[in-house]
């Protein structure tokens, strides 16, 4: 049925599956249901942009850990410059400590030279208050006027599309949930509804594992033979990528878990193929950033997601019982849906018409 209600599609209401609507209509509902993941958007993004030190904060902190590490085993630029700064600030100790012996009353100068000496122990102490006590280079450096702006505005936008992303999932949802059957709706619901935690999974595990294990890897690779300064734009899409890749990856489960809902694989097949599952999480793995140490520790949770797929496989009824289910019930009623449209009635064959026994050409 096409009405002046169904071209007002909110975005929280769907529509049904025998609901008819014009192109103007499912043009209507696709505006309304982007302008509402727009909206979210951008209210996520306002609110990161906000807090966009934090933000900053969070994604520095891998490159942190690991330009303190080398720091305090003196390696590359960070750790040469905190060796220079700790033998300047035992440098410091030592005049200052000698200055005070000398202006004693017994270490044999004359008071006039005593009094001479006694003001720069003082200002020693402020100049040695200035020296930076953090490893240089802890943060990522930026080389043109903009690029701070940009890279700030950028990580924003990326953190706005993570907290975005369940919102945007549903509206897309709802908007291709009419063109679903029945059963293939029960198929699909819950395994939408794991997508967002799935994806945050990925990105925690990206972040507390793969990124760390990458930044080591890459800023360490021939780091005798080169001055590594790290360049802020550069990171952050590195980082980005990481963590937006694996969440994407980590949406295993829902794509064998609607194969398996749709009959198009079962869990015996699952199984037998575990040898090639394993050959394809280590190829995925092989594709991002890292050593063979990260290779490893990306692989692993990959075949963990496959083994709990075969899993929760089994507990799966493919949904070509759901439709065998739906078919013989409509054999059990002859009548039929009383909702079916009158155009989409069976039509006379030519046969028929040749021989004059439709009924609507002998009337």
């Amino acid at each position: 049925m096409v009405g002046s209600n169904a071209a007002m599609v909110g975005p929280i209401r769907t529509i049904g599956h025998e609901d008819r609507l014009s192109l103007v209509d499912h043009l209507e509902e696709l505006r309304t249901r982007l302008f509402v993941s727009g909206a979210v958007l951008a209210v996520a993004f306002g609110i990161c942009v906000w807090q966009n030190h934090a933000l900053l904060r969070i994604m520095n902190e891998p490159l942190k850990a690991q330009t303190r590490k080398q720091a305090s085993k003196g390696e590359n630029t960070p750790g040469q410059a905190v060796l220079a700064q700790q033998g300047l600030l035992k440098v410091a100790r030592d005049t200052e400590a000698a200055l005070k012996q000398l202006t004693r009353a017994g270490s044999g100068l004359s008071s006039s030279t005593r009094s001479g000496l006694e003001p720069l122990i003082p200002a020693l102490k402020a100049d040695v208050s200035k020296v930076p006590r953090a490893a240089v280079g802890e943060n990522p450096a930026v080389f043109g006027v903009g690029e701070g702006f940009t890279t700030t505005v950028t990580i924003s936008l990326y953190f706005a599309l993570i907290i975005a992303l369940p919102v945007i999932l549903y509206e897309l949802y709802g908007f291709i949930l009419p063109a679903l059957k029945p059963h293939e709706r029960r198929a699909f619901t819950p395994l939408l509804l794991a997508v967002p935690f799935l994806f945050v999974g990925g990105v925690m595990f990206g972040y507390f594992i793969a990124l760390p294990a990458a930044i080591h890897f890459f800023v360490n690779f021939n780091a005798g033979e080169f001055n590594v300064i790290v360049q802020a734009s550069q990171y952050y899409s590195f980082a980005a990528t990481i963590l937006l890749v694996l969440g994407v990856i980590f949406q295993i489960p829902v794509v064998i878990l609607a194969a398996a809902r749709l009959g198009l694989v079962t869990p015996t097949q699952l199984r037998k193929n575990r040898r090639y599952a394993v050959l394809a999480c280590a190829a995925v793995a092989a594709f991002l950033p890292g050593d063979v140490i990260t290779l490893v520790l990306e692989t692993v949770p990959l075949y963990v997601l496959y083994e709990v797929s075969i899993l929760l496989a089994t507990f799966v009824k493919p949904s070509s019982e759901d439709a065998g289910q739906e078919q013989h019930a409509a054999r059990e009623d002859p009548v039929g849906d009383p909702h079916t449209p009158a155009d989409e009635t069976a039509q006379p064959t030519v046969q028929q018409i040749i021989d004059h026994v439709d009924p609507n050409l002998s009337a």
